[in-house]
């Protein structure tokens, strides 16, 4: 196993999780949206890449905004 592994690997396990996000709010299949956003960065050269790291950062943020906390102890 080489370092294209271990990349695939990060991607995998850190870099989908966006489409998968994004497919359980509309309901439907992540392959879906991950071709979707690999097709849209081809067609418009590199649009599409640029508007997944945009989700990415705001589905971050949102993360660390709201997060549920079981009690008052937790912060």
């Amino acid at each position: 196993m080489g370092w294209s592994y271990n990349l695939l690997y990060f991607f995998q396990k850190r870099g989908f999780e966006v489409c998968r996000r994004i497919a359980e709010a509309w309901g439907i299949r992540a392959r879906v949206v991950r071709s979707t956003f690999i097709y849209l960065t081809f067609a418009t050269l590199g649009f599409g890449f640029a508007l997944y790291l945009f989700i990415a950062f705001w589905l971050g943020i949102k993360d660390l905004i709201y997060t549920k906390r079981t009690s008052v102890f937790d912060l």
